[in-house]
This record gives structure tokens, C-alpha cells and sequence, in this order.
């Protein structure tokens, strides 16, 4: 099992940008396509962003295109979230999770999850 650990999340204006950071440990994830997710109280679990193993392909929810770019680290072990021009829309818990199998944009894909960290983006 790996165990994801989320960070950078924060209070921020719209237009702004932040970086979040997801660290593994417990295995190496360089095998695993890694995604990114975020939910707001009272709604599903949203897909965000993925990328493959090997960074060669990656994917983004329509929200996301154009603002927001995930990267990875396969030698440290880390996934990276840089978003910019920030919206209150975006204001939301983000999930860092490894996919194990199934749809890339399917949240019952994905069996390890991080705590989650908080983005909120003020209007």
C-alpha cells in the first residue's frame, strides 16, 4: 500500500496560483498512473488531472485544461499540482490517489488516497 501525503493547499484570491505537492511512501508509485481529484462538501468526488507512469500522457477534467498542469517525480517519489488563475470555483478538498485499474477519470479506479488539503479561492 502507499501511502500519499498532500501538500500546499491554502487561502488565495482568484487569479492567484498555488502548487500542491502529493509525497509517497510505503512504495514506489513510478509504476502507477497518479491523479489528482477534489470534492466539495456535499458533492461526489470530482476527477482533476492524471498522468501516466511514465509523464508520457496526461489528463485533464475540462475545468482544468489551460489553468491547471500535473507533473511527477518518479526518483522522488512525488506528484505535482500547479494551478493557476484561480477560481472561486475551484474551492475544494484535493485528493492525491493512485490508479490501479479501470477508467482514468473514475475515482473507483484509484486505491490509494491521500488526507486531502484544502484549496479555497476567495471571489
Amino acid at each position: 500500500q502507499v501511502t500519499l501525503v498532500e501538500s500546499g493547499g491554502g487561502l488565495v484570491p482568484a487569479g492567484d496560483s498555488l502548487r500542491l505537492s502529493c509525497a509517497a511512501s510505503g512504495r514506489t508509485i513510478s509504476r502507477y498512473t497518479m491523479g489528482w481529484f477534489r470534492q466539495v462538501p456535499g458533492k461526489e468526488r470530482e476527477f482533476v488531472t492524471a498522468v501516466s507512469w511514465n509523464s508520457g500522457t496526461t489528463y485533464y477534467a475540462d475545468s482544468a485544461k489551460g489553468r491547471f498542469t500535473i507533473s511527477r517525480d518518479n526518483a522522488k517519489n512525488t506528484v505535482s499540482l500547479q494551478m493557476n488563475n484561480l477560481q472561486p470555483a475551484d474551492t475544494a478538498v484535493y485528493y492525491c490517489a493512485a490508479r490501479w485499474l479501470g477508467t482514468v477519470t473514475d475515482v473507483r479506479g484509484y486505491n490509494d488516497w491521500g488526507q486531502g488539503t484544502q484549496v479555497t479561492v476567495s471571489s
